[in-house]
């Protein structure tokens, strides 16, 4: 919401595809710290992963804008939105994990961030389908499953004490 205060609504112009790809950055730098143990700039793995669950609920509530829906909304309209899209997501994590028994805390955060491009691959893989599926579930759900993946990551982190 600070953001928000401080730019506006500027993501409004972003489509699928573009918030699609500022996931895919974060996720790709997370994958080449971790793959090189080095970074050269001080943004942190864990603003990488809050970075991904802040432009996965954008996405969220892009999908669920009308085309025509004003480019500039009111913070607290957007604050809604996005508490509404995260309430979902947290649903959804805690109905998950009730039925996986926490597995999330036996995987390493390569594998959140693994399953996080699988993800957006599948995504890229929708949008060339014009947004159709024959069984696979759309957009929204890959949108809610990274963000579950990152929260779980983040929360492995914090206990690490790496946060």
């Amino acid at each position: 919401m600070k953001k928000t205060t401080d730019y506006g609504t500027a993501w409004r112009v972003l489509r699928t595809i573009s918030i699609t790809d500022q996931i895919y950055i974060k996720a790709q730098r997370i994958r080449t710290i971790q793959e090189k143990k080095v970074q050269k700039i001080g943004d942190d793995i864990t603003a990488e992963f809050i970075g991904i669950i802040n432009y996965s609920v954008i996405g969220l509530m892009q999908l669920d804008l009308e085309e025509d829906a004003p480019e500039d909304l009111p913070v607290e309209e957007v604050s809604e939105l996005y508490n509404h899209k995260i309430l979902i997501a947290r649903d959804l994590m805690q109905a998950k994990n009730h039925d996986y028994g926490e597995a999330w805390r036996g995987m390493s955060q390569e594998s959140f961030v693994d399953l996080i491009l699988m993800k957006l691959y599948r995504m890229r893989q929708i949008l060339t389908n014009e947004g159709k599926t024959l069984i696979s579930e759309g957009l929204d759900a890959n949108y809610l499953d990274i963000i579950n993946y990152a929260v779980f990551a983040l929360i492995l982190l914090s206990e690490k004490g790496d946060s």
